[in-house]
């Protein structure tokens, strides 16, 4: 592929639900300018994006793709986002490397959860949006209920520059409604066709135009009204003006599959959408943490962003990089700002789905990749001035299981192949719980853990289950006891001996709160220390369930010594007697961990929602409207840990997927009394290994 410059390049994600048409769009394009020589399909998995074999498994996305394609002396870099929910980081990475945004909507479903989340990331970013209605193609398509769904969701930019004419429930022709025009398609290739009768939405629609491409400019506003019509090339240069401002919002429409009104598409990417030159000046941040700008200028010093990772057990480690300013060439050195190292430059590539292609250079405003790079997503790339950019937002895990391997001895393995796959994947979480002695993977849902799993078997051969996380509980007393604990040992030689009288009572703290009251030297003061150590061991276990124990107060009050059998180890020994034999006394019950939830969801759904954190034994704090989101309430609850296992699953089921929850560990509370034999149980077969 030749060099391109900044002015000829264009940087597009292709978003919008999961099932919307993302992929197939992009086979569209891409093989109606000859960058693929055949329309793969995702049933067939011959797709160039969805090249993963997860993906041809599954018939779905479930990371980000570059592809690339050239059209009328521009290079289009396309980067086509996963939809499903669980792999919305891909559609995170997507959104931040690109100039613009093609959101992609069914004719058929119309405008789901996914499709509005695309468009308002895409529009918070500021970048340039269109949105392409497909599958018309299909029976119960309606393009007019989509488009009046689109209007009520996103406002009056929502502007159609490509409608279908309908008949017989079948479109007969799509009308350009900037050109004026009217065409059938055969074969993929448009044949110019009388424009149908006009209806009345058409001379809406035209009006609607205009009035849109009105509000662009002074003097268009002046003629528009004076009554004056604009010109075919009045209107193009308002609406490319009002979609690089985000105030015009273009509609295309046709059928991907069929490749019905792909050069239309085509045609508006080309005349409408801001090349890399053009797109908003990036903001960074100075080695001060001033704010600072980014112009794409080759001109300048080198800054680069690397946008994604991929982890590949053969070929190592390729970085996609997305270069803002100056040029990328295989005698970069750049530093990295997180780091402060610099980087040593592996091969540098073009990426065309799954086929790589040998680059000198990736010039600023474009996309590429870079193999062996030591840099991870999110980085960014200098040379001269030190600048971080901004980085994408990724949501938090919030699905997590333990994993657990199937052959004995993995272990390792395991720890090695996750920790690859946390390279690629900023929405995956992993942690060691020493209590439970469990590996915890946390994730956005059950697919996403359902790929983990397949990932680390193809890519790293390791089998693994995953099983819901057990919960760490804690144990504590409620009432004030005073026993006694004597440790006294003859044999030859010296003996042991050990004897002390302790005041065991509840108090508010995690470690023991120890405390003597010794009078006359019963025990002497060298061998306080130990006392203290043996009740620290001892509370590892609480006698319930087998625990740790917190809140203990203890206090040592009386005891004797021998002057010869005597020693530390006595005392410690003595000390752990005094905690067996008082602590049953001492009403002990089991803690469990709760923790605050903050969950988001549609207005609609608060009073479902409520009833489900009551069936959670949660307790709802509060409810306040979203501040991110109109039509949304957050509520706030306090629920226990343990009832928390499928509640990224409910919560996705209840809001088809718009809601959203934090949940993080607030403090530990009693477990009511009947749920206490189901967790010794569990606890028995926990310690049963110990």
């Amino acid at each position: 592929m030749k060099q391109y410059n900044a002015n000829n390049i264009k940087n597009i994600a292709i978003v919008g639900h999961g099932g919307s048409g993302k992929t197939t769009l992009a086979e569209a394009l891409l093989y109606s300018t000859g960058a693929a020589d055949r329309l793969g399909t995702i049933a067939d998995g011959t797709t160039v994006c969805d090249y993963d074999p997860e993906e041809i498994k599954r018939k779905a996305s479930v990371s980000m793709a570059a592809a690339s394609f050239e059209y009328k002396g521009c290079k289009v870099n396309l980067l086509d986002a996963p939809g499903l929910f669980d792999f919305v980081g891909g559609m995170s990475e997507a959104i931040r490397a690109a100039d613009s945004v093609i959101v992609t909507i069914s004719g058929k479903s119309g405008l789901t959860t996914g499709g509005k989340k695309a468009y308002r990331m895409a529009k918070k970013q500021g970048k340039a949006r269109m949105i392409y209605v497909g599958k018309l193609d299909r029976e119960s398509s309606d393009f007019y209920k989509v488009l009046e769904q689109l209007k009520t969701e996103f406002g009056p930019s929502i502007c159609p520059l490509v409608v279908p004419f309908v008949e017989d429930h079948k479109v007969q022709c799509y009308i350009d409604l900037v050109d004026m025009k009217a065409f059938r398609y055969e074969n993929g290739k448009a044949i110019e066709v009388e424009m149908p009768q006009s209806e009345h939405r058409i001379d809406g629609l035209i009006t609607a135009i205009s009035e849109a491409v009105a509000e662009t400019d002074d003097d268009l506003f002046e003629k528009y009204f004076s009554g004056e019509k604009f010109t075919q090339d009045e209107l193009l240069r308002g609406i490319r003006k009002g979609v690089r401002l985000g105030d015009i919002t273009p509609v295309f429409c046709g059928s991907s599959t069929e490749l019905d009104g792909i050069d239309v598409v085509l045609k508006g990417i080309q005349m409408l959408l801001p090349n890399a030159l053009e797109a908003a000046i990036e903001t960074a941040f100075d080695a001060e943490g001033n704010e600072v700008g980014v112009s794409c200028d080759e001109d300048k010093d080198l800054v680069a962003y690397v946008f994604k990772t991929v982890a590949d057990p053969f070929v190592g480690k390729l970085s996609f990089v997305k270069v803002i300013s100056g040029k990328l060439s295989p005698e970069s050195a750049p530093k990295n700002s997180e780091t402060g190292e610099v980087e040593k430059m592996g091969k540098l590539l073009f990426l065309h789905g799954k086929k790589q292609e040998d680059t000198k250079l990736i010039p600023a405003g474009d996309i590429g990749a870079v193999t062996k790079l030591a840099a991870n997503t999110g980085d960014t790339l200098y040379e001269g001035a030190q600048v971080t950019l901004q980085k994408a937002d990724f949501p938090q895990p919030c699905y997590s299981m333990a994993v657990l391997p199937v052959n004995k001895g993995d272990e390792s393995k395991i720890s090695q192949g996750i920790k690859r796959l946390l390279e690629e994947d900023l929405t995956l979480g992993y942690s060691h719980n020493h209590e439970t002695h469990q590996r915890i993977i946390s994730g956005l849902g059950e697919q996403h853990l359902d790929v983990v799993v397949s990932k680390l078997k193809s890519k790293f051969g390791v089998d693994v289950t995953l099983e819901p996380p057990m919960v760490a509980y804690r144990e504590t007393i409620r009432k004030k006891v005073k026993v006694e604990g004597k440790h006294k040992k003859q044999s030859g030689g010296h003996g042991q001996f050990g004897h002390v009288w302790i005041e065991f009572e509840p108090c508010d703290s995690d470690e023991l709160v120890f405390e003597e009251k010794v009078f006359g030297g019963a025990v002497p003061k060298g061998y306080f220390p130990a006392v203290e150590k043996g009740l620290k061991e001892a509370m590892v276990k609480g006698v319930v369930a087998g625990y740790p124990m917190v809140g203990l107060k203890a206090t040592l009050v009386d005891g004797s010594y021998h002057p010869v059998d005597s020693s530390e180890m006595s005392f410690k020994m003595a000390a752990s007697l005094a905690y067996k034999a008082g602590i049953p006394q001492a009403s002990p019950v089991l803690l469990e961990p709760i923790g605050n939830l903050k969950v988001t969801v549609p207005d609609e759904h608060t009073g479902d929602m409520m009833g489900e954190l009551n069936k959670r034994r949660g307790r709802v704090m509060g409810m306040n409207p979203s501040e991110e989101e109109d039509g949304m309430t957050v509520i706030e609850a306090e629920v226990p840990m343990s009832e928390m296992a499928d509640f990224a699953t409910v919560v996705r089921q209840m809001t088809q997927g718009s809601g959203s929850f934090t949940f993080v560990f607030e403090r530990y509370e009693q477990l009511p009394g009947q749920l206490e034999g189901k967790v010794i149980e569990e606890a028995k077969k926990l310690f049963a290994d110990e």
